[in-house]
């Protein structure tokens, strides 16, 4: 009994030791001391009490004071509490006070807690960033197509980099000023002799405004010529016409084969009513037959004067195209 009560008591000594380590982390205190800037081992117990890791704090407060920086453990604590990359800041400010570029920790952690990197904007405003452009395609006032490449230079304006626009909004603007640049020459080929007169106006609108970048310059990286476009509409225009034409006139044949449709519907029709009038004939002389108002005389009488109607008709016709023979005399 006695040897496993001492077990216990030894297990319970070793927990008690590792806690206690673990909430008074000796071997940072120490570390603080030995860089010479000292820090209270309270401090380093309540940061373990509030959920903060002394090790990274310890870690970014010695890198930032022997880089003579005066920063403090409240603020590395408050970026931290509030989802910030301490040491990501940290670097920025050392970065930063060697490049000689004014930033502050405020401005810096605002930077961090936007979601932007702050070390690769120090970074980029030191060293300018090239961005390659698509190809832009602008037409000139002569109706040639250019396809123009760009390549701008860019470097981080920390002022405005929380909050500023990113680098889709400058490709947007610089190709809006490119189109607009190609589309002011009377003739693309002065685009082609002189292609900085893209980028110098282009510059001169000053597309960096309310941007997280300051374009440092813009070259033009190729300059080719494309289509015809003033060529390919007038051709589109002309074929739009014929179109138009061929409909009309396609209008104004069907027009005219429903207008002889209708003539020749009339036609018909009057020989039909001939017909008919010609029909009546034979039943209107049976009746003047049984009415007594013509006789068989009366009617061979009416016989021979159509005989000899269509007689003189004959002779009339064959003898009219000779000109010189006179009509024959009426028969007694």
């Amino acid at each position: 009994m006695i040897a496993v009560s001492a077990a216990v008591l030894i297990f319970v000594a070793i927990i008690a030791f590792f806690v206690l380590l673990y909430y008074f982390p000796l071997g940072l205190w120490i570390r603080t001391i030995a860089a010479g800037v000292p820090l209270g081992i309270i401090s380093l117990v309540r940061m373990r009490l509030i959920g903060i890791p002394p090790g990274v704090i310890v870690t970014n407060y010695v890198r930032a004071r022997k880089a003579g920086l005066d920063l403090y453990v409240d603020q590395m604590q408050s970026h931290y509490l509030a989802g910030g990359n301490v040491e990501n800041v940290t670097l920025a400010m050392i970065a930063a006070q060697r490049a000689q570029i004014p930033l502050e920790w405020q401005r810096a952690a605002a930077i961090d807690l936007a979601g932007r990197n702050v070390v690769e904007a120090l970074q980029m405003s030191v060293n300018p960033k090239v961005i390659e452009t698509p190809t832009f395609q602008g037409v000139a006032q002569n109706g040639i197509q250019l396809n123009v490449k760009a390549r701008v230079t860019v470097r981080s304006n920390l002022d405005r980099y929380v909050g500023g626009a990113g680098e889709p909004t400058i490709i947007a603007r610089v190709g809006e000023g490119v189109v607009a640049a190609v589309g002011a020459a009377v003739d693309h080929k002065e685009v082609l002799e002189y292609p900085d007169r893209i980028s110098k106006a282009v510059l001169s609108k000053g597309l960096d405004a309310g941007t997280a970048f300051e374009i440092v310059s813009i070259d033009i990286a190729d300059v080719d010529v494309g289509k015809n476009i003033g060529a390919e509409l007038q051709t589109s225009q002309a074929e739009a016409d014929r179109r138009i034409a061929q409909a009309k006139a396609a209008e104004r044949q069907y027009a005219a084969m429903a207008s002889e449709q209708e003539q020749k519907a009339e036609t018909q029709a009057m020989r039909a009513r001939v017909v008919e009038a010609e029909a009546s004939i034979p039943a209107a002389i049976a009746a003047a037959f049984k009415s007594g108002n013509l006789g068989v005389m009366d009617y061979y009488r009416l016989k021979n004067i159509q005989a000899d109607t269509e007689m003189r008709g004959s002779i009339g016709g064959s003898t009219g195209d000779q000109g010189s023979a006179p009509p024959a005399p009426p028969q007694k």
